[in-house]
Formats: C-alpha cells, structure tokens, sequence
C-alpha cells in the first residue's frame, strides 16, 4: 500500500479508503475513552516531554532527542529517556540502556541514543513501566519519551512533533490508505512542531540534518571527510524507515552509491556486507551500532548535525519551567485531552 500513501488521494482503491475510515473511528475513539477517565492515565513524579510523529514513517526524532537532552543539561536539569525496544530480544523488561548495550537485547535506537545523550535511559513494551524505573533508580527532573505521542496511557507534560518536511502527511488518510496513525488534525494539538528538511510552514520550526564526517567502525579515532569520497564510488547500506533520503544524500556529496537498502531495525549479520570487493561500506550510525562486532577496515558511518532553530531551545525551556512550578502542574488524566480534541 506504500505506493499509494504519497499520491493523490482519489488514486487509492476503495476498499483501503473504508478500512481507513474504521482505523482512524477506532483512533478517535480511543483517545475520547482516555479523555472521559475510562482508561487510566499514569502521571511521572517529573515533567514528561513526548517527541514523536503521527507517521508511520522514520522522521528524525533520533536527533531531535540528543539536541534536546543537551538542551536541557546546559540549563542543569538530570534527564532521562524512555522509550519502545523495536527489535530488542531481551527477556525482561523494562531494560536500562548504556554506551555499551546490545542492540539486538535492547535496540538500535536505544543503544544509538544512549551513546549520544549520556543520561539514564530505559526501553520496554510499556513506557510507564520504563518511567517508573528511571523515577526509582535515577534522580532524574525531566523525562523524554523517544515517541509516545499515541501511547496515552503515558501522562505527558509536552509534546514535540517532528514532521517530514518533504512529504509530510502523505495522502491525509489513516492506515492502511495513507501514512498517518491518527487523523492529521492531532498535529494541531501538540506544542511544537519542528520541520525536518521542507519548507516551514505556521508554527513550524526549521531543522535540517547534514552529513559531517565519516568515522571508520573498526577504529572510531579514525575519521575523514565526506568530500574525500567525491567522484569514488562505495556501497551503501540502510536499516532505516527511508533508505532512499540516506542514499540521494550521499549521491549530493558526488559518491557513485551502490544502493542497498534494509528493513528498518534490521539484524545484520557479517555475511549480508561482504560485497565481493574492497569498495567503502557506508551506512548510517543507527546500522554502525549492529554491525561493529563484525566491523571491517572498509565499514564506515556517516556522522550527521541536526541544525534546529534556536528559538525553540528557549521556547522549550519557558515551557517546561512554568510546567515544573506547583501551580502549573498539569492533572495526569489531563493527559488525553492535551490541549484538544483531534480532528476527524
């Protein structure tokens, strides 16, 4: 169905056009039995940030989080990190996540995030239950949810979206018709909203990632810039939710790609790398993190910079200061009502 969620919506079939009509009834619904107190609500001991999308598509959050955790520890707040474990085979859960984690027992994202923002994290089917960990454990003020935006039983003091400036919301239709997990009128309900890569539109702030340098996975003190590889060619690979803007990216820099594109979170093992010649491999750091135990001399990762509008870092912090004070608490069951209704 993917072919037809970035076209013109009178080109996708009826039937997928119905069944998008009951998967977006059954998402309004829900969130009304959260907003009339019939499903619980879990309220953290500390303010709670969401960064997340509506989209069923991979849409940069992963750098949106590291900026904002850096954000929030240049003004001496202790941050910590919840999230899903896509992918991740550990037996228990919730599972802390350090530096030097498995990604296959906790994830790839989790393991990449860890190493990135340096603060307590945990990941698990339940968010809540990764929240009650981190409250317990660690002295945390300040929770992020890496997504969580749906998750409503998770109470939530912020929400941040991040947005596909390219493609944005595709077709407007719910699954299995469109891309989006709940009508598009939810992004109006969130308190920032930040454009990855399009042009900004009312209330959007701009970001934009660019590739700085590439870092060999054998030896991460080994490094050199992305325009040495203009005019040669290599092989890229990505596990990622678009391969396709990785690889257009790196053909921008004049590498001649040979694309390889993954499923996202996909579990590589040494054999499905070994091209037949010598030619540089590159990938992007959430794929390096799975492939560095069978890492070789021509493995490389692309280093990215997310640029996001300094204006609101500030935003942020005024926000999360007056959330922080006793009076401007927000109620947990608050949570599904925050701040209105979705559009249907």
């Amino acid at each position: 169905m993917e072919k037809y969620w970035y076209r013109k919506p009178e080109r996708v079939p009826v039937w997928a056009r119905i069944l998008s009509f009951f998967f977006q009834t059954k998402a309004v619904i829900r969130r009304i039995l959260y907003i009339v107190f019939f499903f619980r609500v879990y309220k953290a001991k500390v303010p709670v940030i969401v960064v997340g999308n509506i989209n069923v598509d991979g849409v940069g959050k992963t750098p949106v989080i590291a900026w904002l955790v850096q954000e929030l520890k240049r003004r001496g707040y202790s941050p910590g990190i919840v999230g899903r474990e896509y992918g991740g085979q550990a037996e228990h859960w919730p599972q802390q996540v350090r530096p030097d984690s498995d990604p296959l027992m906790v994830g790839d994202e989790a393991v990449l995030l860890a190493r990135h923002c340096q603060c307590p994290m945990g990941v698990g089917p339940e968010r809540v239950a990764a929240i009650k960990q981190l409250t317990k454990y660690y002295n945390v003020d300040v929770i992020i949810s890496d997504n969580g935006i749906l998750h409503y039983a998770m109470g939530r003091d912020m929400e941040i979206a991040v947005i596909d400036g390219e493609r944005r919301f595709g077709n407007g239709y719910c699954l299995p018709a469109g891309p989006l997990l709940e009508p598009v009128g939810r992004i109006d309900n969130v308190d920032f909203r930040i454009n990855n890569g399009g042009d900004v539109q009312a209330r959007e702030y701009a970001m934009q990632i660019s590739q700085q340098e590439l870092v060999n996975l054998k030896d991460p003190n080994k490094t050199m810039r992305i325009s040495e590889l203009n005019g040669k060619r290599a092989h890229a690979i990505a596990g990622i939710g678009k391969p396709k803007r990785f690889f257009e990216q790196l053909v921008e820099q004049g590498i001649k790609v040979e694309e390889h594109p993954f499923e996202d979170h996909h579990p590589y093992q040494a054999g499905e790398l070994d091209f037949g010649d010598k030619d540089i491999v590159l990938m992007t750091e959430k794929d390096a993190v799975k492939c560095e135990r069978f890492a070789q001399d021509n493995y490389w990762y692309v280093r990215m910079k997310a640029d996001i509008d300094s204006d609101l870092g500030r935003k942020i912090l005024e926000s999360l200061e007056k959330t922080s004070q006793p009076q401007g608490k927000i109620d947990g069951q608050q949570v599904a009502r925050h701040p209105g209704m979705p559009a249907v």
